[in-house]
Parts: C-alpha cells; structure tokens; sequence
C-alpha cells in the first residue's frame, strides 16, 4: 500500500502545470490539497464529441452542440471594447454565425477561409438566429476523422479559477496528466474479489479512468456505479463497525427487573391503551438495558404518535432498578411542557421530578444540585442546564435526548461523562426521517420506529387557499372559535433581516386584530424576539383558553400542546419547506374535535411549492412527506443530517441511488458478520484501505 499512500498524497503544486500559484487557489476553491483529492474531483459531465449535428437541426433545447462545415469568411468587426471576430460555417443544411469576443487576431490569423472545419461550442440564440460563442475550431483533417470517439469531461470550477485558466475544461487536461503518472499499483482495489464478481463490477483502476476519461458511454456507466458502490459500501462499513464494537465492547447499566414503579403506571395511570407500535419499541428497549451493554437508540415517530409516554415509561423502568434519569428538550417552553405533562401523568406516584432550566433562581438551582447529588431526585427534565459541569448525579441510568437534531455530538457526550458507566441513551425525534436516511446518517444508533398514530387522533383536513378567498377563511375561523374551539395563524420569517421580519409580523398581527376585535376575541402573540417570560406567559394564556388565537412564527413548530386548538392557518405557506409544514400541522388535531390546517398563498407558485402544497393536502404521512421532501430538497437540507458526516458522498446520492445503498448496507452487515474484524485474507485490501483512510471522514461517532 505504500506507494499508493505516496504518489496520491503528493501536494497538488507538484503537478506538471500547477505551480504554488494555482495550487494555492486549486485549495482555496475546491479544497484539492494533493493528487488524491484531484483524482476525487470527478467530473459533471462529458461532451460527446462524436455527434455532428446538422445546422439546419439547431434548436433552443441543445445546450453543447459540434458542426463540421466550411468556413465561408472570418472578419475583425468593430473596434475598442467592440471588437470581434465574426465567421460563418456552412454545411449542406444551412450557415451558423461563430463569434470570439478574445484573442480575436490571434485566432483569425490560424483561420483559413474556403477550408472544411470542425466546430464546437455552447448555442446561444441572437436575434432568433442561432451562433456559437467562442467555440473551439479545428481543421478537418484525414487523420483528426478516424479518432474522434470519445467523451471530454468537464469539471466543476469556479470563476476566480476560470479566470486563472483554471476552467472545467482546463482542469482534465491537469487530470490528464495525473493519469500518466498513475499505475493499477496506485489505485489498488479494496472490495473482495467475490465482491466484485457477485456485482459484477469494473476493477477500481477503471473505474477511475473511465470515469474521468470514458472510452465509451457503456464504461462510463460502469466505472459510476462501482465508485458510487464502494462509497456507499464503505460508509455502511465504518458505521456497521462503530456500531459492532459498541454492541461488543461498551459496557452499560442493567435494568434487571420491571418493577412497582413501571406496573403501578401501566395498570393505573395509563391514559389510554398503547399502540402496538409503541409496545414494540418499549420490547426493545427493554431488551437493549437488560443486555449490560450501553443503549443508543434513535426512537422515531411522527407529530403525536406517543413517544413521551415511551420515554417515561424507560424513565420509569430506571427507577424501579435504583437509577435516575433525565430529559433534555431544546426549548426551555418545551421542557416545561414535559415537566408538567409527565408531572401530571405520574400523580401521586413516590417520583421526585425536578426541571432545571437557565431561569431557575440560583437558590432553587443549589437544592436542586445537591438533591441530585445525594440521589434524592428521581428525574430531572430541562434545557442544556443539563449538561453543565456543575450538575452531577447520584447514579445516572439513562438520558433522553428530544428532538435530536437540536443537540450536537458534543454535547450529547458530555452526558455519557455524567456517570462512571456510561447511561442509556434514547434519542427522540418527530421529524421522520426516510429509513435510507436514517441507515446512512444515524447508523451508529440502533433504529425504533412508532409508525401508528393512538386511536383516538383523528387525521386533519389540509387545504390550499388564495389570498383571494381570505374572506372566507377568516369567517371558518370565526365560526370554529364560535363552537369554542381555538387557532393558530402562522406567518414565515422571510427575510434575513430580523427587522423587516418583525414587521411583516407585526403588520400580520395588526390585520389578524381587524378581523377579531376585541373584546369579542383576544389574541396571544408569540415570536423569538420575546424574552422567555413574555412568552411563555402568552403561551399560558393560549393554552388555558384566555385568548382563542394565537399569532406566531415558527416558534412554535415544536412541541405546544393545546387540545382545544382545532385550527392551524399558515400565511404564504409557499415559504415553507415540507418537514415544516408537517410540525406545524401536527399542533392540532390534539383533541377529539375534527381539526383543519389551511394552507394561504399567493396566486404567482412556482413549480416545487405547488408540488409541496398538492403533497401537504394529499397525506398526513410524516414518514410519505419526509421521503418526497428528500427528493425535492436532497438530503443536506433534512434537518439534523447536515452535520452528521456520513453523507459526505462525493458520488452517490441517497436518493437516486437508493437501491445501491440498499445493497451497500446489505453486503457491509453480511461481511461484518462472517469476519467481524476483517480478518480473513480476502478482507485485506479493506482493511488496509480503512486503516488508510482512517479520520479523514468526519463520521459522528455518537458513543
């Protein structure tokens, strides 16, 4: 391996026709630093040079086309800064106008008139009339004829690169010469043998060549679907190891039995029977803290499915067996929402709960540190308050994360230092995230899923609206408050600017108050610029029934609940992405009232916004919704996977390329399973490649 290691890892200035210059800008926009991360840089697309193109059969639709005809003339026209070099090509359909704005004496000097040519470049339409800018002419000659059939790549650039030479264009010709230096010895192959011919898969030295220079469009295809494979097969690979070796090597509490605590709420206090859904999850969990190994489980369920009463009844599990646990929310209105759910869920059960949170008086907050210390509290709900060094526990057991994607890598471990074993962990989220997602991103964390909604939710009617039919919206509302019900109106926060957005709300606010004067009707308004008193009094206010609206911004996407709240209107819903609109749609339909979310645009929707609104009126599925808002966004806008490392992909995308994820994963565990650490002779050349490759993929090793 260690040639391979030397040649690839030479800086990228040490390549003929770099330099320090261009090198120094090869790493500031591209980030290509050594030969390796050239041979990466693959590229988007590939001319086809073998097509000719009739100029009668030019049209707007064609992006590059090549002619070959017969240069009629090539004149310098105009002068100064309106200088260029105007010639026309004619072939047996007709005559194309070529324009060159540089080096225009320079080229009309190698031009020769009456001579047949072939000639490529981008169309661009001038006056109806098609013409090629600055195309790349060559003469016709015997030899030039019989070797043109292969495909040009063109590489990804930027323009302070194009302006150095540096263009798509010009990168393959430095690719080029990198390819002459590189032997199969250089680029050995990592996957097994059996591998590649179960796949049948094109050896990795080809696969580099013919993706970056393909002999034909067939070799392309097969050169992209290996490298895509090996990344995809890779990245299951290292995240089925972390994974192994957490199952083999970390140790963790054991919850032996299922005691008093945990049977007295079930048989007693349950509000309603569980769904099989969340018993399935509560056997698995059960299995994961019996097994003296640390529990990392993501536990998915859409808006309402029932994932709090899962988490206490784990807390509850904890208690019976001597250990304490703790909740940790996003939002301080969020952990004070589950201290007083669970509080009054739990009644007269002997469980001390405390919620600690960045507002908690300093001399509340020292009995609190010192209850815990001492053991005497049982569960302890709050902010990042949590994580601080300060706060230290009597025997942690397990630790609940919500909304995961709120919480970073680092501070989840500062949890695990909370106690000499390291506690379980179950990680909470009700953005659903599509199960390809989940394999890829999460990996490391072992996968729960409630996918039924409790008996007793009833699904809610969504519909669009035009501005237009404001009146009529307006008067729904009217009559639902009239049946005693309450509403949510939503309005986006647009701008980047925090001042302009405050307007828009506040102008929203004012015209929301003209159609429901007081005293006939109070409103709440909630907004992130609000100190947390304000709002939480304003949410308090909504939630006892005091005012019947409530006007807010996306504050309130996570976890405000209010049964009697049977309407959701969302003003200029187009600004809002999928996920979204789904957490905003999953605050009512709460109570056992039929409930409505109204979607509000302008007339003027682009094509994705009106797909996003016919989906959002077409299914309640957060698990359907997340899965077309990957496809429409892709996977680095899902919230919580952008900083999760495993979809670094340079090649595949999870997408498009779901099924081969499929596979990759399918053939990684089966792998892992026969040779747990590699060690099986045809496992070599991975294992080499892992160790070679080791902490250059910023994987989020959660454990």
């Amino acid at each position: 391996m260690g040639g391979a290691a030397n040649i690839l890892s030479s800086p990228i200035e040490y390549l003929k026709g770099v330099g320090p210059q261009r090198g120094d800008l090869l790493k500031k926009e591209l980030n290509i630093f050594t030969f390796k991360d050239l041979l990466e840089h693959f590229p988007y697309r590939h001319l086809d040079k073998t097509r000719i193109t009739l100029i009668r059969e030019i049209n707007p639709q064609m992006d590059f086309v090549q002619v070959s005809g017969i240069l009629l003339n090539a004149e310098i026209v105009g002068n100064n800064r309106m200088k260029r070099l105007a010639a026309t090509l004619k072939d047996a359909s007709g005559e194309l106008d070529l324009v060159w704005f540089q080096g225009v004496n320079w080229i009309q000097k190698a031009l020769i008139p009456g001579q047949p040519y072939l000639v490529f470049g981008k169309i661009s339409f001038f006056q109806g009339q098609p013409q090629l800018s600055h195309p790349e002419i060559e003469p016709i000659t015997p030899e030039k004829t019989e070797h043109r059939n292969f495909l040009e790549p063109v590489y990804p650039s930027t323009e302070k690169l194009k302006a150095r030479g540096l263009g798509g264009r010009q990168l393959a010709k430095l690719t080029h010469a990198l390819f002459t230096m590189l032997g199969e010895k250089d680029i050995p192959e990592n996957l097994p043998p059996s591998l590649i011919s179960e796949l049948k898969l094109a050896p990795r030295f080809q696969a580099f060549v013919q993706i970056h220079f393909p002999s034909s469009p067939a070799h392309y295809e097969q050169a992209v679907k290996r490298l895509k494979f090996e990344e995809l097969f890779i990245a299951q690979l290292r995240m089925g190891l972390i994974k192994m070796q957490r199952h083999r090597f970390s140790r963790g509490v054991v919850f032996e039995q299922v005691g008093e605590l945990f049977n007295t709420f079930y048989e007693q206090r349950l509000p309603f029977e569980l769904t099989n859904a969340q018993k399935r999850v509560i056997r698995e969990i059960r299995k994961d803290t019996g097994s003296g190994k640390q529990m990392n489980r993501l536990l998915q369920g859409d808006v309402g499915s029932g994932k709090t009463i899962v988490a206490l009844l784990c807390m509850l599990l904890a208690a019976d067996n001597g250990f304490q646990s703790c909740l940790m929310a996003p939002t301080e209105i969020l952990a004070r929402q589950h201290f007083q759910s669970i509080s009054a869920l739990l009644g007269a059960l002997p469980v001390n709960i405390r919620l600690l949170t960045g507002s908690v008086k300093s001399a509340e907050r020292k009995k609190i540190l010192t209850e815990l210390k001492e053991g005497s509290v049982t569960f302890l709900i709050g902010t990042h308050a949590i994580i601080e060094d300060k706060v230290e526990f009597k025997n942690l057991g397990l630790a609940v994360a919500d909304e995961q994607h709120r919480f970073g890598v680092a501070q989840r471990a500062k949890l695990w230092s909370k106690a000499a074993i390291p506690p379980h962990v179950l990680v909470m989220t009700a953005t659903p995230i599509p199960r390809t997602l989940a394999m890829t991103a999460y990996g490391d964390l072992d996968l729960s899923i409630i996918d039924e909604l409790p008996p007793n939710r009833k699904p809610i009617l969504t519909v669009h609206r035009y501005d237009r039919a404001r009146h009529e919206v307006m008067g729904f509302i009217r009559s639902e408050i009239g049946k005693g019900r309450q509403a949510y109106i939503i309005f986006p926060l647009i701008d980047e600017s925090e001042k302009l957005d405050y307007e828009n709300l506040m102008k929203g606010y004012e015209n929301v108050k003209a159609w429901f004067p007081e005293p006939r009707y109070y409103i709440s308004m909630v907004h992130g610029k609000q100190t947390n008193e304000i709002r939480d009094t304003n949410m308090q206010r909504f939630r006892d029934n005091d005012t019947q609206i409530m006007v807010a911004t996306t504050v309130i996407e996570v976890g405000v609940d209010v049964p009697n709240a049977s309407v959701m209107a969302i003003e200029s819903a187009e600004k809002f992405g999928l996920s979204q609109l789904h957490q905003l749609r999953g605050r009512v339909g709460r109570g056992a009232e039929k409930s409505f979310c109204i979607l509000l645009t302008g007339q003027g929707l682009g094509r994705e916004a009106r797909e996003r609104l016919n989906i959002m009126t077409a299914t309640n599925d957060g698990f359907k919704i997340a899965e077309k808002d990957l496809e429409l966004r892709g996977p680095g806008e899902i919230e919580g996977t952008r900083q999760s490392g495993a979809l670094n992909l340079k090649l595949a995308d999870i997408v498009q390329d779901r099924q081969l994820l499929e596979t990759a994963g399918r053939l990684a565990l089966r792998i892992l399973e026969n040779d747990p650490e590699l060690k099986l002779p045809e496992n070599e050349g991975l294992k080499n490649y892992l160790k070679l490759t080791a902490g250059k993929t910023p994987w989020s090793k959660i454990s």
